[in-house]
């Protein structure tokens, strides 16, 4: 009995040890910890609230402050999840945290995404026409010293393509689903609801949001729309403290490709092969013998064997650019505000160039709550840009650099110019101010004033109004100096002989621009639910009307190039001024219906009747139609077919009128009535001897002229899958243009001495196909798409 109790206590023991540790691991298992952080926008950093963080696999959550910030008790091995309407929704593992601080992304897929269309905004899940938004930080990440190069690839259906590197001159041509006329083929640009805006010098650090109208949704916005539309809408205020953003960049830019130049030696060797063909009997050395072609290859005589290697000579390594923006954005209930300010620099890719661009910027947007139901907001830009260039062009400069030839010195080894190319050019000259200088200021000015009003007594109704006024100064200045090459004649001393080169003595040209136009546009818009069912509808008006002034004075036979003034040059047949002045305006009434039956079955209706300038019968009407079928919200589709999260079926068809027509290159303005014009150096005796220039019929008028007319067609679906990680697009449109200018040529015989005016008789076809396939993931902290 006394050997069993030791065992049987020892039993016991273990047992109570066991449960302990049981006990004491169970408990560790169901620990609490209080997780407290603070959630942010990724966009601006700023702090959201209402994000809803959810323990997963309970109902253990909550729901950020005013002020971003929340606290949770959650067990030691949870794992939260923070979601947020429009945003990606992320997970996050506790682990050993207890401040746990997060960075919400905006979502690229979210059904509820707001898209900018045409007076007005849509959900992106309802949209019926083939519309495609990007968000202003996206484009922000493709720095360029021209906006409008940072769309390449960016924007499906919108190709851009650059015809000049040339610093103040290296905006792309923009083009929506290709060429559509003969003549413009520019798409319209509407910058925070004001058309005909320039998008080329925009600061991407202002831009919110970059949409385009490519389809018959266009259609809203007539008479210029007819090449498809861009949206752009600028950053506005946010209820918060202020909030600065610095955005920098520094780059250098190089030529893609330089061609490759034979050295003089080859060159020589070249010259001597051609000659031997042609005469055998004369030798192979006819022109250069073998010492020359040593001399040219080593170097060892610079002046009498030169090697120039003409892009080398011309050309830097690389040429400096580089950007600046500061921007303030904040405010409070009734007071927002958003502020830029902006510089950039880009130089040229030549040594000692005289070719450079500056541009400075600043936009200031202002919202203001009158009172519950009334919203007003300024919104004013300014912008100066500087292009400075010598006074030969690029492409003479150019032109001498192919056709400059390896054993001419571009330098003689004293440091002087050598001689000219050709026609008194030599580039390494030419490309500096040397030459005199081409000075080319722009002063843009940009206001808008919207007023937005609720009505309070009738639900889902408003009014809205913009009234906006643009100005544009121009002063170019072109002061030409002649220039000195410099020629050796072998003497042994190696002293040059200077000689002028370009004009006889220095002159300039002065121009001054001064345009302005106003717009102003104002629509009511009403938006109602009715149980399952949506309905929206706008209607509206707007005109448009500006003054062109232009003028220009010229002298020469300067005595010296120190006084670059018009009153320094010579007087008499060494002088000329000129000037013109044009106006134009446009007037136009629009509406736009919008119906949903559950979100499912879409439906859209616009209209446009413009009127114009450009013609006698000056106004047209223009509508257009889209429907939408969100085919995944069916139930035989959701029963039967689990691997689409979305699929939507659309289809569109409208006309569009286009009064920017063209003929040869030149805008028919006023071609519907006799115009006149005079004819210098030719008078004759009109009443008592009143001397008057012979005025003259410029052309035929063509009383008929009218609109080109835009016919288009679209279908295609939108559709996405793998929890809307990837999306896949596709359209078919087709784009009949009727009414373009042409001259019927065989119609009258040239011994008339006159042409007949180009008549509405043209037409071009484009058609096609457009994919759009995209994936966006995320692995941990990294986002790809």
């Amino acid at each position: 009995m006394k050997n069993d109790l030791p065992k049987s206590g020892r039993k016991i023991r273990s047992t109570l040890l066991l449960l302990f540790l049981f006990l004491t691991s169970f408990s560790l298992l169901n620990a609490q910890v209080t997780v407290t952080g603070t959630v942010t926008s990724a966009e601006d950093d700023a702090p959201m609230p209402g994000v809803n963080i959810i323990e997963r696999g309970t109902t253990n959550g909550a729901i950020t402050n005013a002020s971003g910030t929340y606290s949770l008790n959650v067990s030691a091995d949870a794992s939260l999840v923070f979601s947020f309407i429009g945003m990606e929704t992320q997970e996050v593992t506790v682990g050993a945290q207890t401040i746990i601080d997060v960075v919400l992304q905006s979502s690229t897929t979210a059904l509820d995404e707001i898209v900018v269309v045409g007076y007005g905004t849509a959900s992106k899940a309802t949209l019926t026409g083939a519309v495609v938004s990007v968000r202003g930080d996206v484009l922000k990440q493709s720095p360029s010293t021209n906006f409008s190069n940072t769309l390449v690839g960016r924007v499906p259906g919108l190709f851009a393509y650059n015809r000049s590197g040339e610093p103040g001159y290296d905006g792309a041509t923009l083009r929506i689903r290709g060429a559509n006329t003969l003549g413009d083929n520019n798409p319209l640009v509407v910058v925070d609801g004001i058309p005909n805006r320039n998008l080329d010098r925009l600061d991407p650090a202002v831009i919110e949001s970059f949409t385009v109208l490519k389809d018959a949704s266009a259609a809203i916005y007539g008479t210029q729309a007819a090449n498809g539309v861009i949206l752009i809408t600028t950053k506005r205020g946010k209820i918060g403290k202020p909030t600065v953003t610095i955005d920098m960049n520094v780059g250098m830019q190089q030529p893609t490709v330089i061609p490759e130049m034979a050295d003089a030696a080859t060159y020589s060797t070249m010259l001597n092969e051609i000659a031997y063909y042609n005469d055998p009997g004369s030798g192979l050395n006819q022109n250069y013998s073998e010492a020359d072609i040593q001399a040219y290859a080593d170097g060892s005589d610079p002046w009498g064997h030169p090697n120039t290697d003409w892009f080398g000579e011309v050309f830097k390594p690389w040429s400096l650019q580089h950007y600046e923006n500061v921007s303030v954005r904040g405010g409070s209930e009734n007071l927002k505000y958003f502020l830029s300010f902006g510089n950039r620099f880009q130089d040229a890719i030549y040594y000692n160039s005289a070719t450079y661009y500056s541009q400075q910027d600043f936009r200031t947007n202002i919202d203001g709550k009158i009172s519950k139901n009334i919203d007003l907001s300024f919104d004013v830009s300014a912008r100066s840009e500087n292009r400075h260039f010598p006074t030969v062009s690029q492409g003479d400069s150019f032109r001498m650099l192919m056709r400059g030839k390896p054993n001419m010195p571009g330098f003689w080894p004293n440091g002087d110019p050598g001689p000219d190319i050709e026609y008194g050019h030599n580039p390494v000259v030419t490309t500096t101010d040397a030459t005199g200088d081409d000075d080319d200021k722009n002063y843009y000015m940009e206001t808008n004033l919207r007023l937005n009003v609720k009505i309070p007594w009738v639900e889902g109704l408003s009014v809205q109004g913009n009234f906006s006024y643009d100005k544009h100064m121009r002063y170019n200045k072109r002061f030409e100096t002649p220039w000195y090459l410099y020629t050796w004649d072998g003497n042994p001393e190696h002293v040059t002989v200077s000689g002028k080169r370009g004009l006889d003595a220095p002159q300039l040209s002065q121009n001054a621009a001064d345009d302005y136009k106003m717009t102003y546009n104002g629509y009511i818009t009403y938006d109602k639910q009715f149980g399952g069912s949506g309905l929206k509808i706008m209607a509206g008006t707007e005109g448009q009307k500006g003054i062109n002034n232009w003028m220009y004075a010229f002298r020469k036979n300067y005595v010296a190039s120190d006084i670059d003034q018009l009153f320094a040059g010579a007087t008499d047949q060494y002088m000329s001024n000129n000037g013109s002045a044009s106006q134009f305006a446009r007037r136009s009434y629009f509406g736009r219906i919008n119906y949903n039956y559950n979100g499912k079955y879409l439906a859209e209706f616009v209209m446009r009747y413009d009127g114009s300038y450009m013609f006698d019968d000056a106004w047209g009407f223009f509508p257009g139609i889209s429907v939408g079928w969100r085919i995944v919200d069916e139930d035989f589709w959701s029963n039967n077919i689990s691997f689409f999260d979305d699929f939507k079926i659309r289809g569109s068809w409208g006309q569009t009128g286009n009064d920017r027509i063209y003929y040869d290159g030149s805008l028919q303005e006023y071609k519907y009535l006799t115009l006149y014009g005079f004819v210098n150096n030719r008078s004759y005796v009109f009443g008592q001897s009143v001397d008057n220039k012979l005025l003259y019929e410029q052309a035929i008028p063509n009383p008929n002229v009218t609109w080109e007319v835009a016919n288009q067609f679209n279908v295609g679906f939108n559709s996405a899958f793998l929890n809307n990680q990837m999306t896949l697009e596709a359209d078919y449109f087709r784009n009949l243009r009727t009414n373009i200018l042409w001259r019927r040529n065989a119609s009258v015989p040239s011994s008339a001495g006159l042409s007949l005016p180009p008549e509405n008789i043209g037409e071009v076809l484009n058609s096609g196909f457009e994919f759009v396939l995209g994936f966006n993931g995320s692995s941990g902290s990294v986002r790809y798409n």
